[in-house]
């Protein structure tokens, strides 16, 4: 349950769908009072409130009846719809008429589901956080749409007693996806895996759902139980962020760092002072050091003094903030895509990813994807290949978690690895149950 004085109950909009089924499924793992809002009724395991997210009515009714403290907003069309009005009124029109409900119905927090896209303008985005100011023109409306809604919701914080924060996950991949692994299935199922785009030295967020469910609930917990900014002196909060992290190893596992203390011998002609104890150490996967190793920062970090000073609100603070979250596990994008198909090969007993590959130069990409949407507005068929896909595939887009893991306290709870062989497990499953899409 929430960690505040109150314990929430929550409504989860779009809770028959991809990620908003996760967060319902933790929260009830957790044992805690949960709804959900949709149009499509798939499960039969909480109460479940029909209706339109455009409707203020109907979302009136939900709150109403469901008596929520909590709500998430997880409701969005998926990207590559070729119908940009869809995604303002579910994006934008929604977003407004859900935050108008709020108020109306005394609500007390608002967990908005973002996209890390909305920070993607074309070029490389490195290791980049929070920060970053988003793009003057969105690449496509899905991103123009999100952008907007995210923008609704964190205005919205503090206004007639609603806390809001937004949360934007990177390349969410899992159990129940039909979206991203059913393209790479069709790739893989057309013998395409040779084909590549670019040199593959672009890093690429992926985001396992359950790590994406689980910061979620770390975030509507700490919307009304993190320190404000009033709360926090400037020396508490430098003393904060000045804690180191731990790698994250989640995929790798633990691993030590060799030091005066903890380390492999070597060859020797005599042992070294304290050599087996050394060794002891090092052997030993659960040996903490003592020391504290030197933690810096450089003046380019957002809690450096420079990034802490021209911050303007408390770096610590949930209410009204957007948090990246990520695997924390970059990955080169066709390492990721080939350790798909390595899958699918290894279950259906092939070797279609073993082909050799045939790499394509971004900028050909670029052209072809061009060519590729004037033939889909000439022709009047929505493009397989677009610029959009091509920039995708083909740049660097990954992220600093630092502010998720420090203010909501976020760690990856199920690694790359783990995940894409769940990922591909629970796809297999549903292509046995439905034959017809295999």
């Amino acid at each position: 349950m929430s960690s505040g004085k109150q314990r929430d109950i929550y409504l989860v909009f779009g809770g028959s769908g991809f990620v908003g089924r996760h967060i319902v499924e933790q929260l009830l793992a957790r044992g805690d009072t949960v709804s959900v809002f949709d149009i499509v009724q798939k499960y039969h395991d909480t109460p479940f409130y029909a209706g339109d997210i455009t409707e203020a009515d109907q979302i009136a009714d939900a709150l109403q009846k469901s008596g929520a403290t909590c709500i998430f907003h997880t409701i969005s069309p998926h990207h590559g719809l070729q119908d940009p009005a869809l995604y303002w009124k579910v994006n934008v029109d929604g977003t407004t008429a859900l935050i108008s409900a709020a108020h109306a119905q005394g609500v007390r927090k608002l967990v908005y589901t973002s996209s890390a896209s909305v920070m993607f303008n074309g070029t490389d985005l490195i290791n980049v956080d929070e920060r970053l100011p988003l793009p003057r023109e969105s690449l496509d409306a899905y991103n123009e749409s999100k952008v907007k809604a995210e923008q609704l919701v964190l205005a919205a914080n503090g206004q007639k007693g609603l806390l809001t924060v937004s949360l934007r996950p990177a390349g969410v991949f899992g159990p129940g996806d039909r979206q991203g692994i059913t393209g790479f299935y069709d790739v893989w199922k057309r013998g395409q895996t040779h084909w590549q785009i670019g040199y593959n030295e672009n890093l690429f967020d992926w985001t396992y759902v359950e790590n994406v469910a689980h910061a979620h609930l770390l975030a509507a917990d700490k919307l009304d139980t993190a320190p404000s900014a009033e709360e926090l002196t400037p020396e508490q909060v430098r003393q904060l962020v000045s804690i180191p992290l731990p790698p994250i190893t989640a995929t790798t596992g633990k691993h030590h760092i060799p030091t005066s203390e903890t380390r492999p011998l070597g060859p020797y002609v005599e042992l070294v002072e304290n050599g087996e104890q050394i060794l002891k150490n090092w052997q030993d996967p659960n040996y903490e050091s003592p020391h504290v190793r030197e933690f810096r920062r450089n003046r380019f970090d957002q809690f450096s003094e420079n990034g802490l000073a021209g911050a303007e609100t408390s770096p610590m603070q949930v209410a009204g903030q957007a948090f990246l979250i990520t695997n924390g596990e970059p990955i080169y994008f066709w390492d990721y895509a080939r350790s798909i198909w390595y899958r699918f090969d290894k279950h259906f007993g092939t070797d279609k990813y073993k082909r050799k590959p045939f790499v394509m130069d971004n900028t050909i990409g670029l052209v072809l994807g061009h060519a590729a949407e004037w033939w889909g507005w000439i022709s009047g068929k929505p493009p397989a290949f677009t610029v959009f896909r091509v920039k995708t595939v083909s740049r660097h887009k990954w992220h600093d978690i630092e502010k998720a893991r420090r203010v909501l306290g976020y760690e990856p709870i199920v690694g790359l690895d783990e995940g894409m062989q769940r990922t591909v497990d629970d796809f297999v499953k549903w292509l046995d149950a439905n034959p017809s899409k295999a």
